[in-house]
């Protein structure tokens, strides 16, 4: 374990995620006071844990490359972002741009102040030029977009954080759901008209656990009380290829769904097995099939890097599958164990007991190798890196990746992360977030995550956006 002591509390997240990267697999506590002040977090603190002081009387940045030179010369490593611990490295770049500087300047910059890899800043560069491109006609004031929560799935992934319930248990209470949907879409109608929606997401949990019936009654709905014509992209995603049909499928196109997602994470059929998606690469390659029978043109596929037992021979097989299909749009993640999860909860329990059993990467040079690996396949079927994020306990320190083909590129994908538009969420666990013009300032307002809460307190979750959007 990893025991560091700062006398202020300040820049703990940063100084816990720094080390998180170069130390994965150890648990890192970081404490307030001195030593010996804390006895709830030293109890369990032993004579084989490494102790560490660091003075936060600094500046952020200042303290964070001491932070990182000092455990890059302990462990010798180099890590690929430097010393970046947000999730939106391309942001960066992109506030940059917009001030008029030109590459070297940004390269110069994002070396001296955050040490990142020559590699890694040619990557932000590229991508935060395309995400220019991609969202040129976009209207940031008088714009938004919207987010559909549909919270049910077939099964819950062994990685999985969002907010879930298994449709089987769940089943009768989904056209109740809906009423609470369309009671949300209500309020947008009705405070939204003289905006402009420029894209809509349907996402989950697993949007095509909903029937054909109810797929289109939620945009029948929506198309009735919204006004779509300027939506650029409208995306379902139906992610599990167990709850994929063509009847759904003929609804979600005859409703004007542009754009789905169906998603292997794996083409290996015993990891499907181990991370809880009970369907096979058949139905996947089944599913697929299917969507571009049914007209669809524009199709998303996941994939996860660094899955339990994984190899890079599992990730080359997977991309040379995914290359027979040629989807229009790849996402590469890599695996980032969640609280909340099932696996950060196998993971602990067993780290406890001394018993895990289920194999893990714990080193960069294989993660590197895996997205080599999907870049390369990603990069042989046409499809160009636009956009790009990172999240907390992210496997090797890297990031998660979109590439697609020319004009088929996620421009939700490009609004949430970038944070450059007002997104108004709808339903059990979402977050709707509000950006103030172009002065950076963001204000969010939650759904409670608890299905039947939400729906027992819909007018509250709608009271909350009321309230966020008519502040000042």
């Amino acid at each position: 374990m990893q025991i560091i002591y700062i006398k202020e509390d300040k820049f703990q997240y940063d100084i816990h995620s720094l080390y998180k990267a170069f130390y994965p697999t150890s648990e890192v506590r970081v404490i307030v006071g001195e030593k010996g002040s804390n006895p709830d977090k030293e109890k369990d603190i032993s004579p084989d844990d490494e102790i560490s002081f660091i003075d936060v009387d600094k500046t952020k940045n200042e303290l964070k490359k001491d932070i990182y030179l000092d455990l890059s010369k302990k462990t010798g490593k180099n890590l690929p972002w430097g010393d970046l611990t947000g999730i939106r490295p391309t942001r960066i770049a992109m506030n940059l741009f917009e001030e008029g500087k030109s590459d070297p300047e940004i390269y110069y910059y994002m070396k001296d102040t955050y040490l990142v890899s020559d590699e890694k800043i040619a990557v932000s560069i590229d991508i935060a030029k395309r995400e220019r491109d991609i969202l040129k006609d976009i209207d940031y004031i008088n714009g938004y977009s919207l987010y559909i929560g549909i919270p049910f799935c077939p099964t819950t992934c062994l990685y999985c954080s969002f907010t879930s319930y298994p449709i089987g248990a769940y089943s009768s209470l989904v056209d109740d759901y809906l009423s609470c949907l369309e009671k949300e879409i209500d309020y947008v109608a009705e405070n939204f008209a003289d905006k402009t929606l420029d894209t809509i997401y349907i996402g989950g949990g697993t949007p095509t656990t909903l029937e054909p019936d109810q797929i289109r009654r939620l945009i029948g709905y929506l198309r009735d009380k919204v006004d779509l014509s300027k939506v650029k992209e409208f995306t379902v995603e139906s992610g599990r290829p167990d709850s994929i049909t063509r009847d759904k499928l003929k609804a979600m196109k005859e409703m004007g769904v542009t754009r789905i997602s169906v998603n292997p994470q794996t083409m290996s059929d015993e990891t499907l097995k181990l991370i809880g998606r009970r369907h096979t690469v058949a139905q996947l390659i089944d599913a697929f099939k299917m969507a571009r029978e049914e007209g669809f043109d524009n199709i998303n596929m996941d994939i996860i890097l660094g899955l339990p037992g994984e190899t890079k021979e599992d990730v080359s097989h997977t991309i040379e599958e995914i290359k027979k299909l040629d989807p229009d749009d790849l996402t590469v993640h890599c695996l980032a164990v969640k609280r909340g999860s099932k696996l950060f909860e196998v993971i602990r329990e067993k780290e406890l007991s001394g018993n895990l059993k289920i194999p893990m990467l714990d080193t960069m040079s294989d993660i590197e190798d895996m997205a080599v690996i999907a870049a390369k396949g990603a990069g042989d079927m046409g499809l160009k890196p636009y956009y790009l994020y990172r999240q907390k306990n992210i496997s090797g320190n890297f990031e998660n990746t979109g590439y697609a083909r020319e004009g088929k590129a996620g421009i939700y994908n490009i609004l949430i992360n970038e944070e450059v538009q007002s997104i108004v969420a709808l339903g059990a666990g979402t977050v709707t977030k509000r950006v103030y013009g172009t002065g950076g300032r963001i204000e969010r307002c939650d759904n409670v995550k608890d299905v039947k809460l939400y729906m027992d307190s819909i007018q509250e979750m709608i009271e909350r956006k009321k309230k966020l959007f008519e502040e000042e």
